[in-house]
């Protein structure tokens, strides 16, 4: 089969009337690859929220053995 690319625009009304007569299998198909794509964007969306150039890898490292140093001395005293 032949595929090529196509250019027609469809509002949201016509492209759901379409995805409602598509077989159950190709309904889940086409719900997984939504996913996807909704999964990628929210991860892009957080690592640019959390992005910064204020923490240095040395200031991560010091604060995670502050923080082992933290839960070794407390498993000593219990």
């Amino acid at each position: 089969m032949k595929t090529g690319a196509f250019n027609l625009y469809l509002d949201f009304r016509q492209i759901l009337d379409l995805v409602r007569q598509l077989p159950i299998n190709e309904k889940i198909k086409l719900t997984r690859e939504l996913e996807k794509e909704v999964k990628g964007n929210k991860l892009a969306e957080l690592l640019t929220a959390f992005q910064t150039d204020e923490l240095s890898e040395e200031t991560i490292n010091e604060e995670v053995e502050a923080v082992r140093k933290g839960i070794y001395k407390k498993k000593k005293t219990d």
